[in-house]
């Protein structure tokens, strides 16, 4: 965990960020209902002095540093309290978060949780009740997916903070190469990928026509939300594991074929860093949010700038660099079975105010100018769909823009189940691939996944 306030620490939005992951680890809801009353960082206010300080966890280095500034310094201006900003790694931020809010003084006043989390920690009455605040920061404005996942028993306690949904990259050189169209549809998405992989423009070993680790369900679920299944459905009281349905298995072979002729990436690896292969000439397409454009890196562009020199021709040399990456890099939707955007996983954040907080008016204060229209339009002009859709416009018209708002339209979240963390934590979705990619047959993989789903959420 690094402190960051003030002068937050130096970072640039660049080739290096990382993707946004939204996974979540086992979480017992007892034991955040059991949580002792803790004295936050107002109580520290006495011990340093009188100034009053809160703390806010953002998760990776998504949020950029301009923005981070942005909220201590205005912050500051309209409280005279201090903001410390820490930021947490996603890996594991479930369990941190939970020894956090058990942790006398330990609670941080505002926190991101993935969109995935929220509903275990709702569910769980770890957040404060902010349905008051709900018109006033957006209301029906909001990603209704996110507000839904933050929502329980028509109270509100977590809102959207940023969406990113998933779009293809694409090597312009490649296709040429290979003699491929960027696709229109689903099944010429894959004839492409499949086009690629055996043309092998750069003769790389082991070269993917399109990037797809065997453990990566954030893209995988794509076919089969775009089929017409889904991951679990609510029948009843009950939860169940909606792989094995006909919708799901149509989408799963969609997927298997993948595997089999268009990707040669490891049957057990996650989504990380899929720009990596796609730099080294390893592959010519991946998928990811697209703020993942900082991270394209060509050889045949980079100016062999220090990554410390500030000095203006080196501040030249980088922009150089970047138009090169885009001149030379595509980007589109997933396309849909019959055209249009397909209905691809949602990435993004939630945020919310933990109930144990000793700032709550303070946490307030500042959930308000996150939802002002300067640091929305902020969010946006650094390629994050922002959590009020009023503010969207700000993303630009480029095609990077364009990719993300078409993707963004269909995008879908995961089941709004309670317990829905627990099934990250559990990597069930991660093993089901990982058979798939490896060759098992969908139904029976399916069979024994549902169940694991379905004794988890229930």
């Amino acid at each position: 965990m690094a402190a960051l306030s003030g002068t937050v620490r130096a970072r640039e939005r660049n080739p290096n960020m990382k993707m946004l992951r939204t996974g979540g680890a086992a979480v017992m809801a007892a034991a955040l209902l059991g949580v002792s009353a803790c004295g936050g960082s107002g109580e520290d206010a006495e011990a340093a002095g009188g100034v009053e300080e809160i703390r806010l966890w953002l998760n990776g280095t998504d949020t950029p540093q301009e923005l981070r500034d942005y909220l201590v310094e205005t912050f500051e201006e309209e409280t005279g309290a201090t903001l410390v900003i820490e930021e947490q790694d996603w890996s594991g931020l479930v369990p941190r978060l939970q020894t956090a809010l058990a942790s006398e003084g330990q609670t941080p006043d505002l926190v991101e949780v993935g969109n995935t989390q929220s509903p275990t920690f709702t569910y769980a009455g770890a957040f404060a009740d902010i349905s008051d605040l709900y018109e006033e920061i957006g209301g029906d404005r909001l990603l209704p997916g996110f507000v839904e996942a933050g929502t329980a028993d028509d109270t509100v306690y977590a809102v959207p903070y940023y969406s990113g949904a998933r779009a293809v990259f694409y090597n312009k050189d490649m296709f040429a190469a290979a003699g491929v169209e960027v696709p229109t549809t689903l099944a010429e998405f894959s004839e492409a990928a499949v086009a690629l992989q055996a043309a092998n423009p750069t003769g790389a070993p082991g070269f993917s026509g399109f990037w797809l680790p065997g453990q990566d369900w954030y893209n995988g679920t794509a076919w089969i939300y775009e089929a017409g299944g889904d991951l679990a459905v609510q029948e009843g009281d009950e939860w169940v594991g909606g792989l094995s349905s006909p919708e799901s298995q149509e989408g799963l072979a969609q997927v298997q074929a993948l595997y089999t002729g268009a990707t040669s990436a490891p049957r057990d690896a996650d989504s990380e860093e899929p720009w990596v292969p796609f730099n080294n000439g390893e592959a010519a397409m991946f998928s990811a949010p697209t703020w993942a454009r900082w991270s394209i890196d060509l050889p045949e562009c980079n100016k062999g700038v220090d990554p410390a020199d500030e000095s203006a021709e080196a501040t030249a040399l980088r922009g150089e660099q970047q138009a090169c990456n885009e001149e030379k890099t595509g980007v589109f939707a997933l396309p849909g079975t019959d055209g249009g955007a397909a209905t691809v996983f949602a990435g993004g954040s939630n945020i919310a105010i933990p109930a144990k907080s000793g700032n709550q008016e303070l946490a307030r204060e500042l959930m308000r100018i996150v939802f002002s229209e300067e640091y929305q339009t902020m969010l946006a002009e650094n390629g994050l769909i922002p959590g009020n859709r009023d503010y969207a416009d700000a993303l630009g018209d480029d095609v990077y823009a364009q990719a993300a708002l078409a993707a963004a339209e269909n995008a879908k979240l995961t089941p709004a189940a309670e317990k829905w963390a627990d099934v990250e934590g559990a990597r069930i979705l991660e093993d089901f691939f990982q058979e798939i990619a490896g060759g098992a047959d969908p139904a029976e993989a399916a069979a024994k996944a549902d169940e694991l789903i379905g004794n988890t959420l229930n």
